[in-house]
């Protein structure tokens, strides 16, 4: 697992975090780790984007990280660099220096921006494309609730289409307290998936300290990725959760 492309079924799904503790798992068993942020948007000067998050809650150096292009604009990669006035991001050269990465790091994690099919250059390149430049697989963070099997369906769909490996589907933030859609999902989705789910990391994992994070992440992703996810006593705990009133345990 050198290689790892991460991407959501939209944005604000919890690409970062799940990022982040993948990455986490990897320091944790003395691997090297890098971090590789496709393209940041909508972020200004000075203020902190996803590659301060990772670093904050993980632990890994800043030189390990590399920002493929950044952007004010609250946009996709493509328009925010037009509405800039300055060139996208090449996904031609970033695939060669994430190729050299992966010959020095036992893991290199790639997050995109947004969905999978979210453009980062005028002649239309995506994340899928980068990920074929790459051959490698593509963990995809879904949401929790109503209206995440036709969005994870359909970047399943996108990727088969493409021939790329699908490396899995994690929820990037599970409710404290979840309802019927959430917890339906949790036999739905895997479905879609044609395996198990990867993993489901709780709403504000983000906002734990490194400790705290890493005990998370373990609980949150499943073997494949260093963890022990069971997603039997997810559904458990919120089936608890929704009868007492009481939020289920993180």
């Amino acid at each position: 697992m050198s290689l790892v492309v991460v991407s959501g079924t939209g944005t604000g799904v919890g690409k970062t975090i799940v990022s982040a503790a993948v990455i986490a798992m990897a320091l944790d068993r003395g691997e090297s780790a890098a971090y590789v942020k496709v393209a940041q948007t909508g972020v200004h000067p000075g203020e902190a984007g996803d590659r301060e998050t990772v670093c904050r809650l993980t632990g890994i150096a800043p030189t390990a990280t590399l920002v493929g292009g950044s952007f004010e604009g609250a946009l996709s990669p493509q328009a925010a660099a037009r509405s800039a006035g300055l060139p996208p991001v090449s996904l031609p050269e970033l695939a060669r220096t994430i190729h050299e990465l992966a010959g020095r790091c036992d893991l290199v994690l790639v997050e995109g921006a947004g969905g999978l099919l979210v453009r980062f250059d005028e002649e239309g390149r995506t994340l899928a494309d980068l990920a074929l430049l790459l051959g490698a697989p593509v963990l995809v963070v879904a949401a929790a609730g109503l209206g995440t099997l036709n969005h994870t369906a359909l970047t399943v769909e996108a990727l088969a289409h493409r021939g790329l490996v699908l490396g899995g589907v994690v929820i990037g933030s599970w409710p404290v307290r979840p309802g019927l859609a959430e917890l339906s999902n949790l036999s739905d989705l895997p479905a879609i998936a044609a395996q198990p789910l990867s993993g489901a990391l709780p709403a504000g994992a983000g906002r734990r300290g490194q400790a705290r994070f890493r005990e998370v992440a373990r609980r949150g992703l499943a073997p494949a990725y260093g963890g022990s996810f069971d997603v039997g006593q997810l559904g458990s705990a919120g089936v608890s959760a929704r009868r007492s009133g009481r939020p289920a345990r993180a």
